[in-house]
């Protein structure tokens, strides 16, 4: 009883972003009839959901640093438009995800068509609800809705400044209830890429969350448009100076301190490794401020803040795949090598006309999968020790069978994301309508879609009529 409780284990250990081998140890009480180990064994279930709902609170909290990051980078008259959109990110994405997402990507079989879409616990209702390990099923999808939260956030920052809100809810909507879901299906929802000879291994969601979501971004973009006034007639990319750099650097530093919960809770359970994994994910942040900040300083001559924050959100992207596999000084090359890949990103989907006001598909996307294929260069956690679930990346000796398998996951999400979500962004833009007017986009957002300014002062808070 005890190897099926560990092979049961085994399958879910990717499951949510979890990497871990830990044994059941309810499992083990129930062999027993040894009463410490009863209460220990109760004792591991109460720390691990608390645990893992203390996390899942962290990675909710990362909503308030996006819709500080994307106000901050962007302009005044925009203010209120974009924490509604980041609101309902959150609000519309769980009751979707409650309906019909979680069991896309968890429910049902792992054979034939359940490879790629799952189904069984709609409404978290029945026997098809799954858990994973300790956790209460209740716990465990309080954590996974964060994460769907957070791939649908993403978007926002690409697409601000000139999306009709009522298609953007739309869009929210179905990448919560349906292409995000089917992602985490492919692997941690026990999938095609978590079956691969050399399963595919993204902990705690470089692709599996920022890919998906900075891929979609790209897309939204594309369809979209730039803003009015973004490209010179000749194409020259014109700057549009964001209206609160406190806001951006504040939103930064608190999607840092949810980073904590995304990635250590990503081990649903309270374990020492947790430790680790917060130094890596610590120094991944550093090296990617420290060192966009250096890219900067040196094209530009001076040290440019906003880059540099965004520097340190790629650093945590760029470590979040390998974030449990990674040794630390892995995680700080990690870091900078995103730190300075996304200040390049940033200025390459400006010369191709990707109007990104916040830089999200170059953190996000590009970051997402670089921080990916990374877990091929320098995991180091061996086969046997991870139980199957990883092997050594090509610089710590383990030959190029992860890294295969890393950009086998890559390719193929991206794929995915940018076929789905442009035929999506392509139809809302053919049905409900996409782009506000021009005289919406040169007034501001919050009057024409909301109603009211976000920022008021006496003489301007009458109501608009």
């Amino acid at each position: 009883m005890r190897s099926r409780a560990l092979n049961t284990l085994l399958r879910a250990a990717v499951v949510g972003g979890a990497s871990s081998l830990v044994i059941g140890t309810s499992a083990f009480a129930a062999e027993t009839e040894d009463p410490v180990a009863a209460v220990q064994a109760t004792l591991q279930t109460t720390l691990d959901n608390v645990f893992v709902l203390i996390a899942a609170v962290l990675v909710i909290f990362m909503q308030a640093g996006f819709a500080l990051v994307e106000a901050g980078l962007t302009r005044a008259k925009n203010v209120a438009n974009i924490f509604m959109k980041n609101l309902m990110d959150f609000c519309v994405g769980a009751l979707l995800f409650f309906a019909i997402g979680y069991a896309i990507a968890f429910g049902g079989d792992f054979t034939g068509f359940g490879k790629f879409f799952g189904g069984g616990g709609f409404f978290l209702a029945g026997d098809g609800v799954f858990t994973y390990g300790n956790l209460d099923k209740f716990t465990f999808f309080t954590f996974q809705v964060a994460f769907a939260a957070t791939a649908a956030t993403i978007v926002s920052g690409a697409m601000a400044e000139r999306t009709q809100f009522r298609a953007y809810v739309l869009y929210s909507a179905v990448i919560s209830a349906i292409i995000y879901p089917i992602v985490v299906r492919w692997q941690w929802g026990g999938g095609w890429l978590f079956q691969l000879d050399t399963p595919f291994h993204d902990f705690a969601g470089s692709t599996i969350v920022h890919m998906t979501g900075g891929v979609a971004a790209a897309m939204g973009a594309l369809v979209l448009g730039p803003r009015k006034g973004k490209y010179a007639e000749d194409g020259t990319p014109r700057s549009i100076p964001g209206h609160s750099i406190p806001f951006a650097i504040l939103g930064c530093f608190i999607l840092l301190v949810g980073w904590y919960g995304f990635n250590p809770g990503s081990w649903l359970g309270a374990d020492p490794v947790i430790g680790k994994i917060a130094v890596n994910t610590t120094l991944g942040a550093a090296a990617g401020a420290v060192l966009a900040m250096i890219v900067t300083w040196i094209k530009s001559g001076k040290p440019d803040v906003s880059m540099t924050g965004n520097g340190l959100l790629a650093g945590l992207v760029g470590v979040t795949a390998g974030a449990w596999v990674f040794e630390p000084l892995g995680s700080a090359i990690m870091g900078a090598l995103s730190g300075i890949v996304v200040v390049f990103a940033v200025s390459f989907f400006d010369k191709i006309k990707i109007d990104d006001p916040v830089g999200a598909v170059s953190v996000h996307g590009v970051c997402g999968a670089l921080g990916t294929i990374g877990v091929g260069l320098f995991s180091n956690i061996d086969a046997e020790t991870s139980g199957g679930l990883t092997k050594e990346g090509l610089f710590y000796g383990g030959g190029a069978d992860q890294l295969i398998s890393q950009v086998i996951g890559v390719v193929a999400v991206g794929a995915f994301v940018a076929v789905t979500s442009f035929v999506l962004f392509t139809v809302l833009k053919a049905t409900v309508g996409l782009r506000v007017s021009e005289q919406e986009e040169i007034e501001g957002l919050d009057v024409h879609e909301h109603g009211s300014p976000g920022y008021t002062t006496e003489l301007s808070a009458s109501p608009v009529r």
